[in-house]
């Protein structure tokens, strides 16, 4: 399509002349129209763009937020975050019956329809978590957000690991009738009904998926939807562009207002922001250090302080330095983090010396939030502590040299991370050289979950509002740790949040904390960053835009053209 190629001409040139005789007819998409309604009523269309392309379209799959936020619009579970960060019904119809002890839910489906027309049904939920914590399909994100709170998971998917046979048919999720799906729970979930609304609990249409086979979510062709929208001109994971178009069979489809967001992928900030002023885009992606200023006071920058923190990965697989805690924690103290967010990022963002975010979630018994307990300098910047745990590694390793690959994006705004890291560790830290690999988004999932790297800069957003989406990530062989990571101490603290004391508010917040402080004050498994700070640029003309800290980033359901 045209567009595909004036947007890469952008992003390779930014020369805006060159931009605008590529467009195709120079339409801006913010300004009002004729549609052939009302005279004179604003066309419901906007583009947006992304910095990086969709990874995968199955939502057992998936484990990026590219992902996500794209079923997130064209897809739907029981539940959905709405425009004030509320949990709000999806395919479930009024409240779910629960059982005395919590432990099991009763939920009721409205009739909704896939874009084939089929019915939407319990057992398409049914089969899709099964599918998700089947260990024949190495889902990712399944046994993570499902072990240890569906009844039955934990059990399939240790059988899985130690090669035993194992029953599906034992996850505590079961098709009453065809609008009457029943979850069992190991134990209650305060937040279970927020966990609800995360993609991989999302339904899938279990005859369409067969049919399909391995073809199955590799291009728009190969999906159902049963979202606000549907997906078309998306080839699959390398594609540069893709669409949403209204699903006139979703449920609240009066609700939905545009007709079409068309999306484009430009990784060079500044291209982004030169598509904004010159019409071609309505919604840039987050904007880059560089960008932000330019727009400070500018009512069109929307910006919002995530409960989103960055930190370096340390995979202790097979790096014999990177095994050595003192090694790590040298690494993790020698960057300068308030220069960072100042000089690199200038974007807003805070430094973090902490794994769950500040601001994010507060005691349900003694409304504090969770961050006060340990306070946010559990692994802070510190040249002479850092050169001392150096030459303490050093001396135990019998070496005085290190090198160590870092893993980063091929982004220009992460090239700039990369670079600043580097120079702040080879300065610091005398005898450690870096080599620095930038790859394409989806090689760096790739990587991750082989374990093909040494240290990575890598984020983490909450998938659902509790601390236990951050605290979990660091399990001894939890489907997210992906870096060797063990501590048998975490590992019990973390477990008894979860069982024993899943009732008592400010004795779990308590085991929490003192997991956090094990894993980077004792451990040093994980370097902290920063917490981020985002800015888009949003056209005056479009209404709605919902943005959420919880999950899938954007919704688009409740957005329009004025």
């Amino acid at each position: 399509m045209k567009k595909s190629k004036y947007f890469l001409l952008l992003a390779l040139s930014l020369v805006l002349s060159m931009f605008l005789a590529a467009c195709n007819g120079g339409e801006d998409t913010g300004k009002e129209t004729d549609t052939g309604g009302d005279e004179g009523a604003a066309e419901q269309k906007i583009t947006a763009l992304e910095s990086q392309a969709i990874p995968s379209m199955d939502s057992v799959m998936a484990q990026d937020t590219v992902s996500f936020t794209t079923m997130n619009n064209v897809m739907e579970g029981l539940y959905r975050l709405d425009p004030n960060q509320e949990v709000v019904e999806g395919m479930a119809e009024g409240e779910p019956e629960v059982s005395e002890d919590g432990t099991v839910y009763t939920f009721k489906l409205r009739d909704a329809k896939w874009s084939n027309g089929d019915p939407v049904t319990a057992n398409d939920f049914v089969y899709a978590w099964q599918r998700a914590i089947d260990p024949a399909n190495a889902s990712p994100y399944g046994p993570y957000m499902m072990d240890g709170k569906i009844k039955g998971a934990a059990e399939i998917s240790a059988a899985g690991a130690e090669k035993k046979e194992y029953d599906l048919n034992t996850l505590g999720v079961k098709a009453i009738d065809d609008k009457t799906l029943e979850v069992t729970l190991e134990r209650p979930i305060p937040y279970f009904q927020s966990l609800m609304a995360f993609p991989t609990f999302y339904p899938q249409n279990q005859k369409f998926v067969e049919e399909q086979g391995d073809n199955y979510a590799k291009t728009a062709e190969n999906l159902v939807y049963n979202g606000p929208f549907v997906l078309s001109d998306w080839g699959g994971s390398t594609a540069s562009e893709w669409t949403y178009t209204k699903n006139e069979d979703y449920w609240d489809a009066e609700t939905v207002k545009l007709e079409t967001v068309q999306w484009n992928v430009l990784k060079d900030s500044q291209a982004s922001a030169n598509a904004f002023e010159t019409g071609e885009a309505d919604v840039t992606g987050k904007l880059s250090s560089d960008i932000v200023p330019q727009y400070e006071g500018d009512e069109r920058m929307v910006k919002w302080l995530e409960p989103t923190i960055f930190w370096l990965k340390f995979n202790q697989k097979e790096n014999e330095a990177l095994k050595n805690p003192d090694i790590r924690k040298a690494l993790a103290q020698a960057i300068n983090k308030e220069d960072f967010v100042n000089s690199v990022l200038n974007n807003g963002s805070i430094i973090a010396n902490y794994a769950v975010p500040s601001e994010f979630v507060k005691n349900e018994e003694t409304g504090k939030d969770f961050r006060e307990i340990n306070g946010n300098e559990l692994l802070p910047y510190d040249v002479d502590a850092a050169k001392a745990s150096w030459e303490k590694g050093l001396a135990a390793l019998g070496t005085d040299k290190v090198e160590v690959r870092y893993l980063g994006d091929d982004t220009e705004s992460a090239k700039k991370v990369a670079e600043y890291v580097k120079n702040q560790l080879e300065t610091n830290l005398p005898g450690l050289t870096i080599k620095v690999e930038s790859v394409p988004f989806s090689v760096r999932l790739d990587r991750e979950n082989s374990q093909d790297y040494d240290i990575q800069m890598a984020g983490w957003g909450p998938d659902y509002l509790d601390p236990m989406t951050f605290s979990d990530l660091w399990l001894t062989g939890g489907g997210n740790n992906k870096m060797d990571y063990s501590n048998e101490k975490y590992d019990q603290l973390v477990k008894d949040a979860q069982t024993t004391l899943a009732q008592k508010p400010v004795e779990r917040y308590e085991a929490l904390a003192e997991a956090e402080r094990i894993l980077l004050e004792e451990d040093a498994a994980i370097a902290p960053m920063y917490q981020r700070s985002s800015n888009v640029l949003v056209n005056e003309n479009v209404e709605g835009f919902t943005y959420h800290l919880v999950g899938p980033e954007y919704s688009y359901k409740w957005a329009s053209v004025k």
